[in-house]
């Protein structure tokens, strides 16, 4: 797939008010500072498209940007950032929680996992989440240039054992790098892929 055109066209907290013309929407979440922006800004080829930030949990709203006319990318905050206050992680609960299960638009969720890290148990916790109710979703590992490739497989391989305890099939995974463009290609064939099912 090509993006010839990317657009930012609204951000909002409550799922209803998002855009209502039927467009395929493909949402990326992830725990703060895994890199979501970077990769968004990546998969785009616009640097500037989602903001960055060193600031962990700067995402607070459903950022939704229009691709090549066809179908949306949808940004959302991130899951687990302990600083925000319980009422701050309770709206932003609410805010994921309604837009996961309530948004018919939504075709698949991709879920960024820093791969970095050894299985995270608050990631795992909300993949079984997804799996409970149903919700089709991918795991993308980010930043996989900051390690060797056997600790990068190492970390892909935990993950993967620990869901196989639990799931018959594991969902599909991806491996990214936002500074070198890996994983690019892949992603947006399997967002192509999906296009063409629906």
């Amino acid at each position: 797939m090509i993006i010839k055109k990317a657009e930012f066209i609204i951000s909002n907290s409550d799922y209803r008010k998002c855009p209502q013309d039927g467009k395929r929407e493909y949402a990326f979440i992830g725990r703060s500072n895994v890199g979501k922006s970077s990769l968004i800004n990546m998969l785009t080829n616009r640097k500037g498209l989602a903001m960055t930030s060193s600031t962990p949990g700067k995402t607070m709203l459903i950022n939704h940007f229009l691709i090549n006319d066809e179908w949306y990318l949808v940004d959302l905050p991130g899951y687990g950032y302990a600083r925000r206050g319980k009422e701050g992680r309770e709206k932003l609960r609410k805010i994921i929680e309604d837009y996961v299960l309530e948004r018919d638009a939504m075709a698949n969720l991709f879920v960024l996992v820093d791969s970095r890290h050894e299985p995270q148990k608050i990631d795992l916790e909300f993949m079984e989440w997804l799996g409970e109710h149903g919700v089709p979703f991918a795991i993308v590992f980010t930043k996989a240039d900051k390690l060797g490739s056997g600790r990068l497989q190492l970390n892909i391989d935990g993950y993967k054992e620990k869901l196989s305890e639990t799931w018959e099939e594991l969902p599909p995974v991806f491996v990214t790098s936002s500074g070198k463009g890996q994983g690019r290609e892949e992603l947006l064939d399997y967002i192509e892929h999906i296009n063409q099912m629906l």
